[in-house]
């Protein structure tokens, strides 16, 4: 099993599509076919079912897919350390975050990070918690800032930064009135996010965690900013992190509701992969990010309460 076939392999399972795999590795069709089948009789197993819907990995393939991963992440982590030790290495981290934590938290943090190493170089990479752990796993990223939903990998290493509020908003000029219980809630409207993202494992958890049945949702949207938005126009509701609302909140058109019981709270924490030889500059990006984050105060963000 070399490197490319790997590639190849994890090509196919991400496509479910030869075509479409074959153009991301930049092969034939026929030579890619020709990989998969030195790949399956290596092995000694059939890696993938072949139908007219696309093709889809069996049970060997699917335990050969975490292997794979895991191969072509040590490979990088090989050549990265053998670099370092030889002073040719670049000097570069890739980060990976969600949309408002790049936009809120770490947008002045790695500006400050850049003026005190301007010999490292920076990538930001933004997405969803699922396209993070995955980039994480595959290594096209060295570090994920998300928040926390208690998984645990032995694979990852993580590290808590703060606990970061989430607040109930309306629209401003809604007329809400501040909920008397959460019972009271899971019969109005609400703009969330799709299943499978964080902030929507919170929203459902906030009220399964009080054996609530969780309120309608009237509208999914794929950002938080479209959320904040959505709600400020009349939408409905929103349970979203409190340093997502101090810009609309600033136009008044956004109003925060109190909480009815304990207010909800997500742990933003950053994960980065187990290695033999950490290189130095994510130990140093590591250490930066230990000593720069700290909680938001309230003063951080200013909010009309209504009620």
């Amino acid at each position: 099993m070399n490197p490319r076939q790997l590639k190849t392999f994890l090509a196919v399972i991400r496509h479910e599509n030869l075509t479409r795999a074959a153009a991301e590795v930049n092969l034939a069709q026929s030579s890619l076919s020709d990989q998969i089948q030195m790949l399956e009789e290596e092995v000694g197993a059939e890696l993938f079912l072949r139908s007219r819907q696309g093709v889809v990995p069996t049970p060997a393939g699917a335990v050969l897919k975490a292997y794979a991963e895991e191969i072509l992440a040590l490979n990088e982590e090989a050549k990265a350390a053998v670099g370092a030790a030889a002073g040719s290495a670049e000097q570069s981290v890739t980060l990976g975050t969600l949309e408002t934590i790049a936009a809120e938290r770490l947008a002045p943090w790695l500006a400050l990070f850049r003026k005190k190493n301007p010999n490292v170089g920076l990538k930001l990479k933004v997405g969803g918690s699922g396209e993070l752990l995955a980039q994480l796993q595959q290594g096209s990223i060295d570090i994920a800032f998300t928040f926390d939903r208690e998984q645990q990998d032995e694979r990852f290493l993580t590290r808590r930064i703060c606990d970061e509020p989430l607040v109930l908003i309306a629209g401003g000029d809604s007329q809400a009135r501040p909920p008397e219980s959460l019972a009271a809630l899971s019969t109005a409207p609400f703009v969330a996010t799709e299943t499978g993202c964080v902030y929507r494992h919170l929203f459902d958890a906030a009220f399964a965690e009080a054996h609530v049945a969780a309120p309608p949702i009237v509208t999914e949207a794929d950002s938080i900013a479209t959320i904040v938005r959505l709600v400020a126009s009349g939408a409905g509701f929103g349970l979203v992190p409190r340093l997502a609302v101090g810009p609309a909140a600033t136009r008044s058109n956004i109003v925060e509701l109190p909480w009815p019981g304990k207010p909800p709270a997500a742990s933003l924490v950053m994960m980065w992969r187990r290695r033999r030889v950490q290189p130095p500059v994510l130990t140093l990006l590591l250490q930066s990010a230990s000593e720069e984050f700290s909680p938001l105060r309230p003063a951080d963000v200013r909010l009309r309460h209504a009620g």
